[in-house]
Formats: C-alpha cells, sequence, structure tokens
C-alpha cells in the first residue's frame, strides 16, 4: 500500500477473483429471503396484517433507486469500502469519517440476530418442539459462527462456491414452496381483509423491512476483488434487489392468506405454521432451507463489513491491522476481529440475564442504521449528480445526463430521512422502551469517531480498478451508457 494514500499496491490488494456469475448469488443470498420471511413476517403480521404488503412496498421504491444509485457510484469509484468511500470523495472527508462509523454499527450489529435463529433453526432441525438450554443454543451458533469464518478466511473463491451451494439449495426451495402455496390456494386462502390502516404498524413495518431488502449492495463492497469493478459490482446489486422483491412479492400473500393472521402474529417462526398446512408432518422441508438462508447471511454480512474494515484499516480510520492480508489475500484480521465480537456479544445475549434486554434493544438497532446507510448513500449521490463536475473536475460528468437518477436519489433521501424520523416516534411503542436513548447514544458516538479519527485519517485509498475482461451477455444487457473515468 502506498503509505501517502493513492492506490494501493498490488502486494496490498486483494484477489481480483469474481466474475458476474459469483456477484449476482453473494448478492441475492446476502438478502436471504427465506429467512427474512421467517424473521419478520411474525413482526409484521402483527403490526400491519395484511397492510405490511404495501408497507414493504413504500420502503421497496427507494431501495430499488438505490440499487441503481451504487451501479452508477461504483462506476466512478469502486472500492471494498463502497458507501463510505463514495462519502469522502463525494461530499467531504467529515462526513465520510462519521458515515464509516454508521456502517460499522448497521452491519455488526445486524451479525448477532442472524446467529442466535441459526442455532435454534439447527435445533429445531435435530429436536422440534424442545426448550433448549441457553448453553446449548451457543455451543450451535459458534459451529455456525465457525463455519462462517471457513471460507471468508479460505478466499474469495471458496466463498463464492459455498455461497452458490447454498444458494441453490434457497432459490429451488423458494420455487417448489411457491408453486405448492399456488396449488394450495382454493383449499387454504381465506378472504383478504385489509381493514383500517394502522399508520404506526406500517411505519414500523417499513423500517423493519430496512433489514429484508437490504444485502444485495454486497457486490459493491466487493469491487475490489471483481475481475471488473467498473463494470459488475452493482449490477448483481440490481438483480439482488429485483430478486428479493419478486421472492417477497410471492411468499407474504401466499402465507398470510393460506395461514390465520392471528397464528402468523408474534410467531416466531410464520414460514413453519404455513409449510405445515402446506405440507403436514414434515417440518424440516422448511427448516433446511431457512437455515440456508440463515447461514449464506451470517458469512454475507460478515463479508461486507470485513471488507470495510478492511478498507477503514489502509486509512487509519480503525487500526492498521484490520487491512492485513494472509497468504491468501483475504482480510483476515477482520475476519477473525468481526466474528469474535459477535460469538462474544452473543455469549452476553444468551447468558447473561441482566445484559439481555439491553443487548436485545442494540440489536434491534439494525433496522434504524441500515436505512441510515442508505439515506446517506442517496445524500451522497444527489450531491454528486448536481455538483459533482464542480467538485471533482476530473470526472467527466455531467448532470443533465442522469436527470432521472437525481430525481430517484432526492425522492430517495426525502422517503428514508423521513422514516428514519418517525422511528424515534414509533420505536418505543413497537420495540421497547430505551430504544430512543440507545439510538442516540449510538448515532452520538459516531459524532467521537469522526473527532478521533481527524488526525490519523489517511487521504482516501483509490482503487483505480481496470477491467480485465469482455463484458459478458448479462452485463451487456444491464448497463448503460455511463462516462468512463480517467485513470487515477
Amino acid at each position: 500500500m502506498d503509505p501517502d494514500g493513492g492506490e494501493a499496491s498490488g502486494r496490498g490488494r486483494m484477489a481480483q477473483l469474481f466474475h458476474l456469475w459469483d456477484l449476482v448469488p453473494l448478492s441475492v443470498s446476502s438478502v436471504g429471503p427465506m429467512f427474512s420471511v421467517a424473521a419478520t413476517g411474525g413482526v409484521m403480521a402483527a403490526q400491519a396484517g395484511w397492510w405490511t404488503l404495501p408497507a414493504i412496498a413504500i420502503l421497496a421504491v427507494p431501495f430499488i433507486i438505490s440499487s441503481f444509485v451504487f451501479r452508477l457510484l461504483n462506476r466512478h469509484f469502486p472500492h471494498a469500502g463502497a458507501s463510505y468511500h463514495w462519502s469522502a470523495r463525494v461530499v467531504g472527508r467529515s462526513i465520510s469519517r462519521y458515515q464509516a462509523w454508521i456502517l460499522i454499527v448497521a452491519y455488526f450489529v445486524s451479525i448477532p440476530p442472524i446467529a442466535i435463529p441459526a442455532a435454534s433453526y439447527s435445533l429445531a432441525l435435530v429436536a422440534p418442539g424442545r426448550h433448549y438450554a441457553p448453553e446449548l443454543v451457543l455451543a450451535v451458533a459458534l459451529f455456525w459462527i465457525a463455519f462462517a469464518a471457513t471460507p471468508l478466511l479460505l478466499g474469495s473463491r471458496p466463498t463464492a462456491r459455498v455461497t452458490q451451494a447454498f444458494f441453490a439449495l434457497e432459490m429451488v426451495s423458494l420455487v417448489v414452496f411457491g408453486a405448492i402455496g399456488i396449488a394450495s390456494w382454493s383449499r387454504l386462502h381465506a378472504p383478504i381483509h385489509f381493514g383500517k390502516p394502522p399508520i404506526g404498524g406500517i411505519l414500523v413495518v417499513a423500517v423493519v423491512a430496512a433489514t429484508i431488502l437490504d444485502g444485495w449492495e454486497i457486490d459493491s463492497y466487493a469491487a475490489e476483488e471483481s475481475l471488473r469493478p467498473r463494470s459488475h459490482p452493482g449490477l448483481g446489486g440490481i438483480v439482488g434487489a429485483f430478486g428479493a422483491l419478486a421472492f417477497y412479492a410471492l411468499l407474504y400473500p401466499l402465507m398470510f392468506a393460506e395461514t390465520p393472521m392471528h397464528l402468523l402474529a408474534d410467531s416466531a417462526d410464520p414460514l413453519a405454521l404455513w409449510s405445515t398446512r402446506l405440507v403436514p408432518g414434515a417440518p424440516w422441508l422448511i427448516l433446511v432451507p431457512i437455515l440456508a438462508s440463515t447461514a449464506g447471511g451470517l458469512w454475507l454480512t460478515t463479508y461486507i463489513l470485513t471488507r470495510a474494515l478492511f478498507a477503514m484499516g489502509r486509512e487509519e480510520l480503525v487500526p492498521r491491522q484490520f487491512a492485513s492480508l494472509s497468504r491468501r489475500r483475504v482480510p483476515h484480521v477482520a475476519v477473525l476481529v468481526t466474528l469474535g465480537a459477535t460469538l462474544a456479544v452473543t455469549a452476553v445475549q444468551l447468558l447473561v440475564s441482566s445484559l439481555a434486554t439491553f443487548f436485545g434493544l442494540v440489536l434491534s438497532a439494525a433496522g434504524f442504521f441500515l436505512l441510515a446507510e442508505f439515506f446517506l448513500d442517496s445524500v451522497t449521490a444527489v450531491v454528486f449528480l448536481t455538483v459533482g463536475h464542480r467538485r471533482l473536475p476530473d470526472l467527466a460528468l455531467h448532470p443533465h445526463d442522469h436527470r432521472l437518477l437525481r430525481a430517484g436519489a432526492v425522492f430517495s433521501s426525502i422517503v428514508m430521512g423521513s422514516m428514519l424520523v418517525a422511528f424515534f416516534v414509533i420505536a418505543p411503542k413497537a420495540i421497547g422502551d430505551g430504544i430512543d436513548q440507545v439510538i442516540l447514544v449510538l448515532t452520538g458516538l459516531g459524532v467521537v469517531f469522526a473527532w478521533a479519527t481527524r488526525k490519523r485519517a489517511k487521504t482516501p485509498v483509490v482503487f483505480a480498478g481496470h477491467d480485465r475482461a469482455e463484458p459478458d451477455q448479462l452485463s451487456a444487457a444491464l448497463t448503460w451508457p455511463v462516462h468512463e473515468v480517467p485513470s487515477q
């Protein structure tokens, strides 16, 4: 790495191995459609009933727009730090340091809520219907954390191959259960009744939906490991965003229509309830794909965070050791520290009853910080598409070329910003007293982080990212004209 900033040296780079067909499964699996429905369906049913569907649609629009925004920003600034790096290049380094903190919190607090369900689904698969000691749940969670670490430490290619295997299992299961659900419609469906819209519940569901509509952005953080860093990152995200929305558009209506709403409300496993009505006596049919979806989400969410920490380590926003690469050219320190901290938080939440409520509140903040991260990205895009040609004169960028995308970024910023404000009103009732204070403390610590790193932060490391291969058919189909960026 160039100690004074600029492009990282070959010795400090991760291996460029990902093709587009690697990035698409990463993006779709990182969303974890089956795990997302299993984890949030009960809460959504309780809060909004059938109004869950329009609530998801409300947030889906800015998230879909964001996928195109990410595509554009990846074309100009491919980087393992993705959104926080874009902010540094476009808005300013002070804002970028704050966004780096939001990014860390958003993805770290998303990981333990995946590890614990992975353990619970595993135990339910082996011995359904039993109550398990916290120590046993922790032991199984440790297994999945170690399992997640294995492909990440082995390198990019093993990570892609393991993800593809789990992705295939989940996709087949989605298709099978969708087909069975459609075939069972005449036998199981009940009248669809929306009733009076619960405004508070709809807002809760919209914020919770941030945790099920994100994840597709993983290919932005894989930019430095892509063979075509200026062309492929962002495409996988677009496919993942639309794919997730399509799965939810199929699964949620079928599950809601074919399972009594009072049974789904606050259920810990609404998909299992639905599956037992579709195929009685075979709970493993749904538990296996849910577990695959959960496990995939565990290492892929970790992947996003470790690549961001790697980029921050190069600029000394976090200790330089996070930028260390193993012989397999993966950020092993970032992986081990992230998953080690995940295990510690999981252990405290499971074993220390006096702190379990507090950690539950902290981990419940994931939706807020994920939404905040995408909100800041939308603001970055607005600045970039409005005054980017003045702030970055080396870019051949003309704002009039992207009027529609600029309008979409403005719309996304307004919608997401409004939901962040609304969160403080509805969260205490929906999640629990103290959640507002937890959010305020964590966001306030971001100011401390930005101030503390102001002197030691180095000039942002630029990844020039020259494409190495000819565009394939999928890439060509999804690509629109974008002004190329001169080599940095």
